[in-house]
């Protein structure tokens, strides 16, 4: 299984200069965050993806459709991959929004307000991690996913913290991580 964290995001590209959230509710991806998506799409070209699972927020779903186009798999839709609740930027869009800017896709799994209403804590991700590493185990072509996802959920998953476009390959049927830093690189 490959997991996938989203392209550079306006948020990212604040926040990384200044370390302080500038209060961009669900992010678009940057000039180079789509730069990113489509390296990955070409990276992923000669692999036998059959499944794209993306998180609903904007930044994770402009990231995977150039892969979705290049493969010709479509996309899941699923919050359980999505970003910690932390920040400005994990204020996603409402369900309505997203069909209309993503007009394509089906989104099965959401409500019109879809992530939580307050600060997610650590040991609540790292369920979600936990539910999904599960969820995956259980099929027999879980080495064909990809999933594209963020920072958060992503170090919740593995234990490793990512850089935009930053892809893993991971094996869902091993142990999860025993311990997880929460820190920022």
């Amino acid at each position: 299984m490959i997991l996938l964290r989203h392209g550079q995001s306006e948020f990212n590209l604040h926040f990384t200069r200044t370390r302080k959230d500038p209060g961009i509710k669900d992010p678009a991806l940057t000039p180079l965050g789509h730069q990113q998506a489509e390296e990955a799409a070409a990276a992923l070209a000669g692999r036998d993806i059959r499944r794209i699972i993306a998180s609903p927020y904007t930044r994770a779903i402009q990231t995977a459709l150039p892969a979705a186009r290049r493969l010709g798999v479509p996309l899941t839709i699923t919050p359980t991959v999505r970003e910690r609740y932390a920040f400005t930027c994990d204020v996603g869009s409402p369900l309505s929004r997203l069909r209309a800017s993503f007009p394509g896709l089906d989104f099965p799994a959401l409500g019109e307000m879809w992530w939580p209403a307050v600060e997610e804590p650590a040991e609540q991700v790292e369920a979600r991690a936990r539910l999904f590493r599960a969820e995956m185990a259980a099929l027999d072509d879980w080495a064909h996913t990809l999933v594209v996802s963020h920072w958060g959920f992503i170090l919740a998953f593995t234990g490793q913290s990512v850089n935009n476009g930053q892809m893993l390959e991971v094996n869902p049927t091993e142990d999860h991580p025993a311990e997880i830093i929460w820190k920022h690189h």
